[in-house]
């Protein structure tokens, strides 16, 4: 009976479309501010400004959606990492803001604040509990990189860059992606970077990896072996690279704008990205398990 089970699981896995994607949420059901997300244990994904701005949306696995919680001020979210504790993290662009929320009572609190930030962008953390925060000025066409240590102590790494964006660090915990737009003699520049990361969490001298030719870029995030699924924003795609830049892949996520994109499902295969010209969640099923994924169940 087992071996009977096992091989439905394996016809399964076997039939299964990869890299196909489908809506999740309805359209509109979020604002055109949409993006995030982030799984918990459970396989619940949030998503920041659900219904209206300023709050972080809760979405089932099967697409039912409600507030979470609404944040307090003029606070905004934007990308969103969990620590290996449960406690979320969001970046806070509008106020300049990395804020904490305990899952359990909701209650919410400024983990980070620099008023040197321009808009805290995306969040990345490192397996030791380090966050990394892309840091872009839209407005002038610059960005920066920040270090959070895990009292939330502000280090700026990096300044003077084009917008930084989608960042991410590597399974082993070695080496840190960030996106950047720079305009460079009146080209547009659409780079991959990585740095190595040092031991007290500082970054030494970046790598161009991969330059794109054409459209934008926003989030990212990395499955198990450490290839980053990126968000193009414009094309209306999710690329996926090898840790050393090759292209693999790109998948239509079936709207031109999608803005982030994280892991999760039963078996941390599913793909979950917002997209803006919907403002909606779509999915699609990959062929490995996400990193936050494993960090959240290191077992399976």
């Amino acid at each position: 009976m087992l071996q009977f089970a096992l091989a439905l699981l394996l016809a399964s896995q076997t039939d299964e479309k990869l890299f196909v994607a489908t809506p999740l949420t309805q359209p509109n059901e979020f604002t055109p501010g949409i993006e995030g997300p982030q799984c918990d244990r459970e396989g619940n994904i949030y998503v920041v400004n659900f219904e209206k701005q300023q709050t972080i949306g809760k979405v089932t696995p099967q697409g039912k959606a409600e507030i979470f919680v609404t944040l307090p001020g003029k606070s905004t979210g934007n990308g969103i990492v969990f620590d290996q504790q449960g406690k979320m993290y969001v970046a806070d662009y509008v106020a300049h803001n990395v804020l904490k929320i305990d899952m359990a009572t909701r209650k919410i609190d400024v983990f980070a604040h620099n008023d040197q930030m321009n808009q805290p962008n995306d969040l990345a953390i490192h397996p030791n509990g380090t966050l990394y925060a892309s840091d872009p000025n839209w407005d002038q066409g610059t960005g920066q990189l920040w270090k959070i240590n895990t009292k939330g102590k502000t280090e700026r790494l990096a300044e003077g860059m084009g917008t930084t964006n989608g960042i991410e660090v590597s399974p082993d915990g070695k080496t840190l992606h960030l996106c950047e737009t720079a305009k460079v003699d009146g080209e547009t520049h659409r780079n991959v970077w990585s740095f190595p990361i040092n031991e007290d969490g500082s970054v030494g001298e970046k790598k161009l990896i991969h330059r794109f030719p054409d459209f934008g870029f926003d989030g990212m995030r990395c499955d198990i072996d450490g290839n980053l699924y990126i968000t193009r924003h414009g094309k209306g795609t999710v690329a996926v690279l090898t840790p050393t830049g090759k292209l693999l892949r790109e998948i239509d996520v079936l709207g031109n704008k999608p803005s982030n994109l994280c892991f999760g499902g039963p078996d941390g295969r599913t793909v979950y990205v917002t997209e803006v010209e919907h403002t909606r969640l779509v999915q699609f099923r990959a062929d490995k398990p996400g990193l936050a994924w494993k960090r959240w169940n290191p077992g399976k």
